[in-house]
């Protein structure tokens, strides 16, 4: 089973872009982020059309998350808990059902939190802390289950170009990465660094200075499995070729096989 996360950076720019992709790669589950659109107006039909059923939490042009799934959806829960104040489009949960028996799956958009020192850096420290009692809480029900999106975190040294540059960056301040790795201390396994420990593998290219061409990429997407997933765990995989594409993401698609 191929499970994939995207931050596709405008779904109304990037449809033909998504559905190249989704035709060539053909992930069972694909999870969408920053679709930047209302649930209405996400095109829903062009990728049912393909064979994927559609659940979408979407915000007017900012944000938004969406999942598509060759399977059907037995539970669909968009928004994280814990501030009801919170109206951002960030958060979409999902459970569908596979052989052996469910598989959570878990889109995020984590807020970007620059510029540090404001309520922007605030506000993704105490998202990242209401998802870390959701997951806590989700663990709970000893599933397979996949927190995947766009995290919007730059984990390790080794996962960005220049860590010198970052230092006071709200993706490579420790605030942030201690928040990512008390969430990965709940018992989860990055699958990536799970089938890969070489430096250097983004997932992101700004869209400025030539960063694409220079290879000066950050790896921020992540695939993060619960016990009972990392032990069906395959293979995981970045793909940096739809990045030199047409009109591209300044993110690329990363994708996991599982044992279904």
């Amino acid at each position: 089973m191929k499970i994939a996360t995207w931050n596709i950076n405008g779904i109304k720019a990037r449809i033909d872009t998504a559905k190249t992709w989704l035709a060539s790669a053909s992930p069972d589950i694909a999870c969408f982020q920053e679709i930047k659109c209302v649930d209405e107006a996400f095109p829903h039909q062009e990728f049912e059309d393909m064979g994927y059923n559609v659940a979408v939490h979407g915000q007017k042009g900012f944000n938004g998350v969406a999942l598509l799934s060759k399977l059907p959806f037995d539970e669909v829960s968009p928004r994280l808990a814990g501030d009801p104040d919170d109206v951002q489009a960030r958060y979409l949960e999902a459970v569908v059902s596979v052989p052996s028996g469910v598989l959570r799956i878990v889109n995020i958009y984590l807020p970007n939190g620059n510029p540090t020192g404001t309520e922007k850096f605030a506000y993704k420290l105490a998202w990242m802390a209401r998802l870390r009692e959701r997951a806590k809480g989700l663990l709970l029900f000893e599933e397979p289950m996949i927190v995947a999106g766009d995290f919007n975190v730059i984990p390790t040294p080794d996962d960005v170009y220049a860590p010198a540059a970052w230092v006071e960056d709200a993706l490579f301040r420790p605030e942030t990465r201690a928040h990512f790795h008390a969430l990965v201390n709940l018992g989860l396994t990055d699958a990536y660094r799970a089938c890969h420990d070489e430096p250097n593998r983004y997932t992101f290219w700004d869209y400025q200075a030539g960063a694409w061409q220079k290879n000066r990429g950050l790896r921020i997407d992540h695939m993060l499995l619960s016990p009972q997933a990392a032990d069906r765990l395959v293979n995981c995989e970045i793909d940096p070729a739809p990045r030199g594409w047409e009109k591209p993401s300044d993110h690329v698609p990363v994708w996991l096989e599982l044992n279904a």
